[in-house]
């Protein structure tokens, strides 16, 4: 496979740029001062009482889902992943026209005050933390054109503008639940620079009120939303309907549970089996008649996995999710459960993902290829004398950024700073000042392996837990316990002392 790869066209990578564009994980997630100001604003109009039981409520709702879920029968559950065609059930099921929303969860004013209090902050920081890293892996991918199912009271539409804050000109919105289409407009309200907005009910009315000509979207992303559906055939069904929709990349968020890892792992090995089959289909015809235009047919990982063949994790007892911190908001901090003591300044949010993108995988150089490392007895060998003579002060630097790197937990987070102190970072157009942009992009050619779990530091070795591709073609992969040492490969040594989980990992 690397002998088809143009010389012209291998990436020379440097100990710097590997560190960079490995980089995926982020720190404590600041929710941004728009956002916090809009949900404040809301829940000082709703003037909504007893708001910490409603809270309450709409956590129980959330469990009784998941208990639902969790006692629906799974024997027919492979076969039907595989191929709901194979079943005269699955084929009629295809036929109905489900709406999403008379199957799933109802949010009436009282739950939807509740989500924004309580959620919208956690949600919105998953969601940004899966689009940014959509954006660095996918260089020159701009989406004009955007289609977000089960919005809600628009986590995902805030994220997407913080990422993608110029190049949006229409976002579409499905969301049945009526009272978080008019939470969500009224959080929005007064904004600048908003793309072209449309809300509808239900996937069949979109199709419906818009030109077939316009249907195809450059992103689509559901967020939190299959986990509410309780049938597999139904979360089938309107994953199938989305990928229709889909010109070039779909997201898929789920909570970080074993189930909603469950429904991501379920929805990608269906969508990777149909387009695999429509491939093999299109190169039967192509052979069949020369004339033919060959079709954009094929789907591969664009992330989590680095590979399209089965999860290695299936059979391991563990489950494929990451997590993303975020400083709690006031209002969170104000209504959200604690038992008889104060809430932390910050928490935790769990969540699962896939991202595809339309095509075939890349055949790219793997980041290591032509790369060699010297031993630190190498190192040590190729000193100077005068090399060994340093300050007191070099000295301290040195152990400065020699530290660990390991995140400690805050005693409290001050979330809500003093708009004083953010307008200055916030531009003209009102968008907030990010941090520096990345330079480096990991490549899509299947050589970046992902970190599944929190890398183990003892002493000059760090241990990971590794998902990587076993094939050039990223056809293939396996799950890995690897361990880095010090004496035998310090560049690499350093580069695993300072990698967190979801972070990619080069092979």
């Amino acid at each position: 496979m690397a002998a088809l790869i143009p010389e012209t066209a291998k990436r020379i990578f440097t100990p710097e740029t590997l560190r960079s564009a490995a980089k995926q994980s982020q720190g404590c997630l600041v929710v941004p001062v728009r956002l916090r100001r809009a949900i404040k604003k809301y829940l000082r109009e709703q003037e909504e009482p007893f708001l910490k039981r409603k809270v309450l409520r709409l956590s129980a709702s959330f469990c009784e889902i998941k208990d639902v879920n969790l006692h629906l029968t799974t024997s027919t559950s492979k076969e039907l992943v595989e191929d709901p065609f194979k079943s005269l059930e699955g084929s009629k099921r295809w036929k109905i026209k489900s709406a999403y929303g008379d199957i799933g969860l109802k949010y009436q004013d009282d739950e939807t005050v509740a989500y924004v209090a309580s959620r919208m902050p956690a949600v919105y920081s998953a969601c940004y933390r899966v689009l940014k890293e959509v954006r660095r892996r996918l260089s020159g991918f701009s989406p004009a054109r955007v289609l977000d199912f089960g919005a809600g009271t628009g986590s995902a539409f805030w994220a997407l503008r913080d990422v993608w804050p110029q190049s949006l000109e229409r976002v579409n919105l499905v969301e049945p639940s009526q009272s978080m289409q008019r939470a969500g407009r009224s959080l929005i309200q007064g904004a600048k620079n908003l793309p072209l907005i449309h809300s509808f009910d239900s996937i069949q009315s979109l199709s419906k009120n818009i030109e077939k000509s316009e249907r195809q979207h450059d992103l689509v992303i559901a967020s939190y939303v299959l986990g509410e559906i309780p049938s597999l055939q139904d979360r089938i069904t309107i994953v199938r309907q989305l990928w229709d929709l889909t010109g070039d990349v779909l997201v898929l968020v789920e909570p970080g549970t074993p189930h909603g890892s469950k429904i991501i792992s379920q929805m990608r090995s269906h969508i990777l089996w149909m387009e695999k089959r429509k491939f093999r289909k299109s190169k039967g015809l192509n052979k069949e008649s020369k004339d033919l235009v060959p079709l954009k047919t094929g789907a591969f990982v664009v992330a989590p996995c680095p590979h399209d063949g089965p999860c290695p994790l299936e059979k391991t007892g563990k489950y494929c999710h990451f997590v993303q911190r975020l400083e709690r908001t006031s209002s969170q901090r104000a209504y959200k459960r604690s038992k008889g003591e104060p809430l932390r300044g910050f928490e935790d949010e769990k969540f699962c993902y896939v991202a595809f993108r339309r095509g075939q995988r890349p055949g790219e150089p793997w980041p290591l290829d032509g790369m060699t490392f010297e031993t630190l007895k190498e190192q040590h060998a190729k000193r100077k004398s005068e090399d060994l003579e340093i300050d007191l002060e070099d000295l301290l630097k040195m152990q400065t950024i020699d530290a660990p790197s390991d995140v400690k937990d805050p005693v409290l987070y001050e979330s809500d700073i003093l708009e004083s102190d953010i307008n200055d970072e916030i531009n003209d157009d009102g968008q907030e000042e990010g941090g520096e942009e990345e330079t480096t992009q990991a490549d899509l050619g299947g050589g970046w392996g992902r970190i599944i779990f929190s890398p183990v530091r003892r002493g000059r070795q760090v241990a990971m837990d590794v998902c990587r591709s076993t094939k050039r073609d990223g056809s293939e992969g396996a799950f890995e316990h690897i361990v880095v040492t010090k004496s035998k490969n310090p560049m690499l040594h350093h580069q695993a002392r300072r990698s967190l989980w979801g972070d990619l990992w080069p092979f």
